[in-house]
């Protein structure tokens, strides 16, 4: 068989690119990654529509235009609404038992082969781009009143006695559920169908977890959008264990074991893209608590150039994990995007003539091309364990998850000692009180001094929605909290979010890091070799330029990224600390 021809050759010969601007372009793809076809689209050299007609030459499939495209009634009832939205896909043609479907990742055959066995005939594939898929799909498969929690709930209501009576047959009232029982409970089609719905309602909404907490008279649902929690509709109680059991099934928990603690994943294909589901459950008087992470690349930007870092900040970091030795410290308190800061900062780095290994509680993203380690507790497999099996892998770069205990710290700057870069993370509230945790972790001043380069402390803030976005005048107390007068916000302006709808009425759209970078110069290592307080290490690092994180806010907000209340509510424990 003749190899695939490559798609930047193809648009050669389409006359659409030359050799300078492929070579250019498989340059920053080597650098960090991506598709060729979308590296060019961004660079301006080819067009959507030019890379979807070579990326049909590559794979021999036609390309469809759907917006001008009829479809009939019988050939999309060929798909049911749930599988066309789930794989992202439609079907257009129907001839000689072969149905046609336009999809636009050409790459994932797997869609194709589960239509295959799952319909019973012969699959053909076709290429579109995404925005008339998406559109079409909306067309074609209009949404239903099922099509929500509430809406599905109330059809349910009928079938949810039933599902109480699977459950319940055979077992007295007060005892605990038989195993055959449970297992009943979960695959019974509402509670599938409700449970998909709920993960689907959150992955829309790009939510970042789902919970599921059980209480003495109801069962709460809540989903965590830019780091605020909502509620949704709350299905009956009678569920709980229906609902929880089936998400045990799914990510291979043993769902007969409610009285301790249970940690899994789960996979699912929505819209063609694979998103990982990391489970936790946790017994509680009312049953189980679980919480599902979502984990979605689409969502979470691994680009070290597009994490919200000023050029400033940008052109430092870059120049700290470039370093041939030394540690690098990111710190902040859980879920103030530290992991990916640094995952992008190892896509960054990553390059065919490194050796990177990382070793993560848990590995969050699999990243191509880097060497990722698991940390197991109950097996002995911690972090300063791993730390020494890695040094033995003669790697170039490494990073290690969370420095938590004196082993730990001790293993990465002795790392750092014998000429490798190590990327790690600490939980303090700011880069100068990074300083004197190690030192509380009994490291000695001179081994910080000697192997420390710079350390980034760093809090997300939620992003203003661009459609409701409105300049206001701010009142004397947003002043007082920012510990600013009239004067000095002269001539600058000031954003907030009177909300809509495409923001939930939140008034926010997304979130944006702010950032604090203290590096290590001769001065400030001269304090902590003295043994200076944090206080005097922070005034020194402002005078050599550091940016703290209520600086960063601020310029958050002069810039029309983020309002007034996010940046105080976010810096408000560093500032106290001050």
């Amino acid at each position: 068989m003749s190899p695939r021809r490559l798609l930047g050759q193809i648009l050669k010969e389409m006359e659409v690119v030359s050799e300078s601007q492929i070579k250019q372009a498989m340059l920053i793809q080597n650098q960090k990654g991506g598709a060729i076809g979308n590296i060019l689209i961004q660079l301006g050299y080819a067009t959507e529509e030019e890379v979807l007609l070579a990326l049909g030459a590559q794979v021999g499939m036609e390309v469809i235009n759907l917006e001008e495209a009829e479809i009939s009634k019988d050939i999309i009832g060929k798909i049911p609404s749930s599988m066309a939205r789930s794989y992202k896909i439609i079907p257009v043609k129907f001839d000689n038992n072969i149905l046609t479907v336009a999809m636009f990742n050409p790459l994932n055959i797997n869609i194709l082969d589960d239509l295959r066995f799952t319909l019973g005939c012969a699959i053909k594939g076709a290429l579109s781009d995404e925005a008339s898929l998406n559109k079409a799909i909306d067309k074609y498969y209009p949404h239903e009143e099922d099509k929500s929690v509430d809406g599905l709930l109330k059809k349910m209501s009928e079938t949810i006695d039933d599902v109480k009576d699977a459950l319940e047959s055979g077992e007295e009232k007060g005892k605990a559920f038989s195993l055959d029982n449970l297992q009943a409970m979960a695959e019974q089609a509402p509670v599938k169908k409700l449970l998909n719905l709920i993960l689907l309602h959150a992955i829309k909404d790009h939510a970042a977890d789902i919970h599921l907490e059980p209480f003495e008279k109801e069962l709460k649902i809540r989903y965590r959008v830019d780091g605020v929690l909502y509620e949704m509709v709350p299905p009956p109680l009678s569920l709980a264990p229906a609902l929880i059991s089936r998400i045990k099934i799914m990510s291979n928990l043993n769902i007969s074991e409610m009285r301790i603690p249970q940690n899994g994943r789960m996979s699912l294909l929505v819209g063609g893209k694979p998103i990982d589901i990391r489970v936790s459950t946790l017994p509680t008087m009312f049953g189980e608590s679980v919480v599902m992470r979502i984990l979605d690349k689409d969502v979470v930007s691994l680009d070290i150039d597009n994490i919200g870092l000023a050029d400033d900040d940008k052109k430092l970091i870059k120049d700290l994990i470039n370093l041939p030795n030394g540690v690098v410290i990111v710190t902040g308190p859980t879920g103030s995007g530290k992991t990916t800061t640094l995952y992008s900062a190892l896509n960054y780095l990553n390059d065919i003539k490194w050796k990177i290994i990382t070793t993560e509680d848990p590995v969050e993203y699999d990243l191509p091309g880097i060497i990722q380690c698991p940390i197991n507790d109950e097996i002995g497999v911690t972090f300063s364990a791993c730390l020494r099996s890695i040094l033995r892998q003669d790697p170039d770069i490494i990073l290690v998850g969370e420095v938590r205990d004196a082993e730990t710290a001790q293993m990465a700057i002795e790392s750092s000692l014998t000429g490798h870069i190590v990327l790690t993370t600490l939980h303090t509230n700011d880069a100068p009180s990074s300083i004197s945790r190690l030192l509380d972790l009994g490291i000695e001043p001179f081994l910080l001094t000697a192997t420390i380069e710079g350390i980034i402390a760093q809090r997300l803030i939620r992003k203003i929605c661009p459609h409701c976005k409105e300049e206001i005048t701010p009142t004397d107390e947003m002043l007082i909290e920012l510990n600013l007068s009239r004067d000095e916000i002269k001539g600058k302006k000031v954003y907030y979010g009177k909300k809509c709808s495409a923001c939930n009425n939140t008034g926010y759209k997304g979130r944006m890091a702010i950032f604090e970078m203290m590096l290590m110069t001769s001065r400030i290592r001269q304090l902590i070799m003295s043994h200076a307080s944090v206080e005097a290490v922070r005034n020194a690092a402002r005078e050599e330029g550091m940016r703290t994180l209520r600086e960063s806010g601020l310029k958050a907000i002069f810039d029309g990224y983020s309002t007034v209340e996010e940046v105080v509510r976010e810096t408000l424990s560093a500032e106290l600390e001050k």
